[in-house]
């Protein structure tokens, strides 16, 4: 069972400023928590139970939201706020460890999964998530997405890059995977002959595009370490992906729910619509409030 997930959380968040000038891109929140709880909160539901930050110095609002905040705690319990506390102590099951380490220099998305080999090991598998994007899988019934990802690595022995079909006049904005044969059905997995960053509209090999949840075997890890920098002088973690692909196969694992790119202004107000509308507590009147300013369009 795959047990250990990467969560690459040291870059500066360039595309959120002004937001994350003063704090981390991934504690602006969702409704009532921050981006960073989601993503864990889907590891977790995945059965993943040791989540690996590879953080950065002023990243330290990251590591106090997961840590136990004693003082609060005891002010709440003196306070009667039950539910309030039962909330603070969910943050983080009991049975989940919260693991940091340091990117010293931000070299890429290679270098930050790199950083993570002295925790993960090179002899297992490993899930790897990116922060910015929230994968809503709260229409699916069973399983959630990286649930199923990580099912489809253990039954294949193949590394996993999920995939969602977008539209064809976006495909110029994303990595858009090769699909060797027929592209797979949601939730299913199919091999790949290879990935395009960013193609012309006129040249994509598909609709499916990488959305940053990945499952690879510890052996890449090798693999990172002798990638020299690529694309933007930074060592690319697609480079050492095509390497597996060479050697061994690469799938692209289509998912089934939907995602929401908090990493850009307006897929993190969608994600607000989305998530505040169906919120337990404040969804009611927050339906109301999508209704009456609809009505003043």
């Amino acid at each position: 069972m795959i047990r250990k997930a990467v969560l690459p959380v040291a870059g500066f968040g360039t595309r959120c400023l002004p937001a994350s000038k003063a704090i981390p891109k991934e504690m602006i929140t969702i409704v009532d928590r921050p981006v960073i709880q989601y993503v864990v909160q889907e590891a977790v539901e995945a059965g993943i139970r040791d989540i690996v930050l590879v953080t950065h110095g002023s990243k330290g609002a990251i590591e106090n939201h997961f840590d136990k905040h004693f003082e609060l705690e005891a002010g709440l319990e003196a306070k009667g706020k039950w539910e309030l506390l039962e909330e603070l102590r969910a943050i983080v099951p009991p049975d989940v460890n919260i693991i940091s380490i340091r990117q010293s220099e931000p070299l890429g998305l290679g270098h930050a999964v790199l950083c993570a080999r002295p925790i993960v090991g090179d002899d297992e598998p490993f899930a790897v998530l990116l922060p910015d994007v929230l994968v809503d899988g709260s229409d699916l019934e069973g399983d959630n997405d990286l649930a199923g990802m990580l099912a489809s690595y253990e039954a294949r022995q193949r590394s996993q890059l999920m995939v969602e079909s977008v539209p064809h006049d976006m495909v110029h904005k994303y990595g858009i995977v090769a699909p060797e044969g027929a592209p797979p059905a949601a939730g299913e997995a199919g091999a790949l002959s290879g990935v395009v960053e960013k193609p012309a509209r006129e040249e994509a090999p598909s609709d499916l595009a990488v959305i940053g949840r990945y499952v690879l075997p510890g052996r890449i890890f090798p693999l990172l370490a002798e990638t020299p920098p690529g694309a933007g002088d930074e060592i690319q973690l697609t480079d050492a992906i095509e390497r597996l692909r060479d050697a061994e196969g690469v799938d692209a694992w289509r998912m089934r729910g939907r995602t929401y790119d908090c990493g850009h202004q307006l897929g993190y107000l969608e994600a607000i619509l989305a998530y505040g509308r169906r919120h337990a507590r404040y969804g009611e009147g927050f339906r109301e409030l999508i209704g009456r300013y609809a009505g003043e369009e």
